[in-house]
C-alpha cells in the first residue's frame, strides 16, 4: 500500500473519530436527555455536583453503548427494530416516572410546622424532611444519573451501532469510535447539567425554585408520554 493511500486512510479515520466526539457532545442535548437530567439536577443547589451527575449519566450511556457495540460488531448484525422500539418505550416510561417522582418531591422538602401537646403544655417546631437525608442525596443523584444514562444508552445503541456497521469495517476502529462518541456525550452532558442547574443554584426564593422544579417534572412527564404515544403504545 502506497504512503499516499495510507495517509488518506489515516486522515479519514481521524476525521471519523473527531466527528464521533462532536456527535456525542451534540447527542447529549437531545430533548429526552434534557428532560431526564432536569429532574435530577432540579434538587441540587451545586453546579459542581450537577456537572458530576451529568458525567455519571455519560458514563452509564457509554457503558451501555460499548457493551451493545461489542456484541453487534462481533456478530456484524444490527439490533432488530422491534427490540430498538421496545428500548425506546422503556425510556419513555422512565421519563414519565422521573417526572412524577420530581413532582411528588416538590412539597416534601419545604419547611413546615408541627404542633405537639404534652398534657396541658403545647409547643411547635419547624423542620424539613429533607434535612435528615441531605447527606445521602448526592450519592443517590449520581447513582440515579448512572442508571438513567444506562437506559438511554441502550435505547440509542441501535442507531449508533447501525451507523458504525454502515461506515466502519474495522472492529477495533468501530469500538474506538463508540468510546470517542461516549466521551463526547460525557462532556456534553456535564456541560448541559451545569447549564440547567444554574437557575436552581442562583435562585434562593423557595417559590421560584418550586416553579422551576415543577417545570422540570412536567417536561419529563410530557416528553415521556409523547415518546410512548409516538411509538404506538396507546
Amino acid at each position: 500500500m502506497t504512503p499516499v493511500i495510507m495517509n488518506a486512510m489515516e486522515m479519514t479515520a481521524i476525521s471519523l473519530l473527531a466527528f464521533g466526539l462532536l456527535l456525542g457532545a451534540r447527542h447529549a442535548f437531545e430533548i429526552d436527555h434534557i428532560a431526564a437530567v432536569s429532574t435530577i439536577v432540579s434538587r441540587q443547589k451545586s453546579v459542581k455536583k450537577s456537572a458530576l451527575s451529568g458525567m455519571f449519566w455519560g458514563f452509564g450511556h457509554t457503558i451501555a453503548l460499548f457493551l451493545a457495540g461489542l456484541i453487534v460488531l462481533s456478530l456484524k448484525a444490527a439490533i432488530p427494530n422491534k427490540i430498538a422500539l421496545s428500548l425506546e418505550i422503556i425510556v419513555g416510561v422512565m421519563l414519565v416516572l422521573l417526572g412524577l417522582d420530581a413532582l411528588r418531591k416538590i412539597n416534601r422538602n419545604r419547611m413546615h410546622v408541627h404542633k405537639h401537646r404534652h398534657g396541658s403544655m403545647e409547643h411547635i417546631h419547624i423542620h424539613s424532611h429533607r434535612l435528615a437525608k441531605s447527606h445521602k442525596h448526592g450519592h443517590l443523584a449520581f447513582k440515579k444519573s448512572l442508571l438513567v444514562g444506562l437506559v438511554h444508552g441502550l435505547a440509542g445503541s441501535a442507531a449508533i451501532t447501525l451507523l458504525v456497521l454502515a461506515s466502519i469495517k474495522s472492529f477495533w476502529l468501530g469500538m474506538i469510535y463508540i468510546l470517542i462518541f461516549g466521551t463526547g456525550s460525557i462532556i456534553g452532558m456535564a456541560l448541559l447539567s451545569s447549564l440547567i442547574s444554574l437557575p436552581f443554584a442562583l435562585i434562593s426564593l423557595q417559590k421560584q425554585q418550586k416553579m422551576l422544579s415543577t417545570a422540570a417534572g412536567l417536561l419529563s412527564l410530557v416528553i415521556g408520554l409523547g415518546m410512548i404515544y409516538s411509538i404506538g403504545l396507546f
